[in-house]
């Protein structure tokens, strides 16, 4: 029997649809691996919950596809969310805390709403980097978190999974889901996606809805999708973003004629750049240039060093405003409760710290009047002007990035990683493409050709 934990959503409704295969099946197929992989001995820990109404809900599915009713685009499809977005069932909703361990949310984010009419399988919420990596500077590694402990990297155990969607890239890339779906403020998308081999986008800030999710900024905040390929990515970011901002066909000679900027920033160093990833790069140029994409070298524009100070003023004001929509469903109201909490339970829920929830409830208003914070914003505007400058004086389509960089999150911009290779440590290189605000399509389409023209099928060996 085909082992369908690693299929794609194209070759699993195929399968549904000629009878090889049922909903209740493959969840069944997908709970027995993460037993084995992500919850045996030497387990990758990056599943936090399991929905105890998976099953009744794959039953439902089989029986609208017993009856023969249409399918919708994630019909049947397992999907785990990151532990920062409110599912109203059974499921908690914790961002990895232990002081919101007790938080069954009275309401669905909007982006479960849409999951779900879409028919997929919510399988379950996924461990991530505690608070979305806004919590401690103390040595807090990628992937803790309180209540789930840390996620491992199934490439290279010794290796970081980045965050902090660390447990929805480690479920992926490892089979025990289909497609997940992260959040991003500032590269806890792409960073986890790229170090463990998968597809993720981070989509243009306003495309995806965030009600219900526990927020870092709502300047810079998002959720996007997390898949083993381009076309699963495209087909989840349309469903959460209720939109088909992405075609439904690509086509493979996208690429003829596409104007693709190359960024490579004045701040890289040799030691940022090694000879590994430099030969991926270069090869995935080459590739790009015989396609028939015209390349732009040298459209440079640097990180930039303010993001931080926007997103430690916006904290407070966002995390008190989700809380109250909580209705009770916690004990916690408040940032000041969090921290009164952790530091009542510290053996538990402060082996990092909590020095940046600290400095938040301490020397922040939540007023989002400190003239630091203003000013951080007014940069911010300027760094889209010439971002925007950047993309219109070269006529160019697409910003491929030598390096990662945190422009995308900064200005709101698209971002997008698909592999290109892979380490000696047996870590992926990833690649770093971004476009105009809800160009998404123009992405995913490059994405898509690069995906066809490099062929690779990594798989962590387990």
């Amino acid at each position: 029997m085909q082992d369908f934990c690693f299929a794609y959503i194209r070759e699993i409704h195929e399968a549904y649809s000629c009878g090889k295969l049922s909903v209740r099946s493959l969840v069944l197929s997908f709970l027995s691996r993460i037993a084995s992989v992500d919850k045996g001995e030497n387990g990758l820990n990056s599943v936090l919950e399991i929905n105890p109404d998976a099953l009744f809900i794959a039953d439902k599915l089989d029986e609208l596809l017993e009856s023969g009713g249409e399918m919708g685009p994630l019909f049947g499809i397992p999907v785990l969310l990151k532990d920062n977005i409110n599912t109203g069932d059974r499921l908690h909703t914790s961002a990895g805390s232990l002081s919101l361990a007790d938080n069954y949310a009275p309401y669905d984010s909007d982006l479960a709403v849409l999951i779900r009419k879409a028919g997929a399988v919510i399988l379950g919420k996924a461990n991530m980097t505690e608070f979305a990596n806004w919590m401690s500077r103390d040595g807090m590694p990628s992937g803790y978190s309180s209540r789930g402990g840390q996620v491992i990297n199934p490439y290279n155990r010794e290796m970081t999974p980045s965050g902090s969607s660390s447990g929805s890239a480690v479920a992926v890339a490892a089979g025990l889901c289909t497609v997940s779906v992260g959040t991003e403020t500032s590269g806890s998308i792409i960073s986890p996606a790229v170090h463990n081999g998968i597809v993720g986008l981070k989509p243009s800030l306003g495309l995806v809805s965030r009600n219900g999710i526990i927020p870092i900024a709502s300047t810079f905040d998002t959720a996007g999708p997390m898949a083993r390929s381009v076309e699963d990515a495209a087909l989840l970011l349309n469903v959460i973003s209720d939109s088909e901002i992405v075609p439904a066909e690509f086509d493979p000679a996208a690429l003829t004629g596409l104007r693709i900027g190359i960024n490579r920033s004045r701040e890289n160093k040799e030691e940022d750049f090694p000879d590994e990833y430099k030969a991926a790069f270069d090869r995935l140029l080459g590739l790009l240039g015989k396609a028939g994409a015209v390349l732009i070298d040298n459209t440079d524009m640097d990180h930039v060093d303010y993001m931080g100070k926007a997103l430690r003023y916006e904290f407070k004001a966002c995390i008190n405003y989700y809380l109250s929509t909580l209705h009770g469903s916690t004990k916690m109201t408040s940032l000041k409760d969090i921290v009164v909490f952790n530091q009542a339970n510290a053996e538990a829920a402060l082996k990092y710290g909590q020095s940046v929830l600290l400095d938040a409830e301490n020397n922040t208003s939540g007023t989002l009047t400190e003239p630091e914070y203003l000013e951080a914003i007014f940069k911010r505007e300027k760094s889209i002007a010439e971002l925007e400058k950047i993309f219109s004086v070269n006529r160019i389509d697409i910003l491929l990035c030598e390096n990662p960089t945190n422009l995308a999150p900064l200005t709101g911009f698209p971002a997008l990683t698909i592999p290109i290779g892979k380490r000696k440590d047996n870590l992926p290189i990833g690649s770093y493409w971004m476009a105009r605000h809800f160009e998404e399509g123009t992405l995913f389409r490059a994405a898509y050709a690069a995906e066809k023209l490099l062929g690779l099928s990594l798989r962590p060996e387990l």
